[in-house]
């Protein structure tokens, strides 16, 4: 009778453990990457309410001079979480995010506002939403 081959080899093992190792060492950094950016959104998102004053108190002014933060209808700071601070003057709002979780206080989001009585204001975001790095949060 022969005997009949059970179980895997030590080499069979061995190359599969490998695989893990290297599926594990190219999806841990994504995977913290892909997390920061999750909570970045908050800090963007922490924006939406001032962008949005903003261009309202431009229409009604014919100007950003006087856009800021608790006058002319921009409501007053705001915290949370993820934001410590936002900061509005003449119309430019910057965010300020919290240092936790992967988050540096380097990781500002600011929006620049350029008004025109043609097309009203025009947003540019800048800080942690740099389009031309690899790190870029948004």
């Amino acid at each position: 009778m022969k005997k009949v081959q059970q179980g895997f080899t030590l080499i069979e093992l061995m190359i599969v453990v490998a695989i893990i190792g290297i599926l594990a060492a190219v999806a841990i950094p994504s995977y913290q990457n892909y997390t920061k950016k999750a909570k970045f959104t908050e800090v963007v998102q922490a924006a939406s309410p001032y962008k949005i004053a903003v261009e309202i108190c431009a229409q009604n002014l014919s100007t950003l001079t006087g856009c800021s933060l608790g006058t002319n209808g921009v409501p007053a700071t705001m915290t949370s979480k993820y934001v410590a601070s936002v900061a509005v003057t003449d119309g430019q709002v910057t965010v300020t995010p919290n240092v936790l979780e992967g988050i540096v206080a380097t990781d500002t989001f600011e929006l620049t506002s350029v008004y025109s009585a043609a097309n009203g204001v025009a947003w540019t975001a800048t800080g942690g939403c740099k389009t031309d790095t690899a790190g870029a949060l948004c």
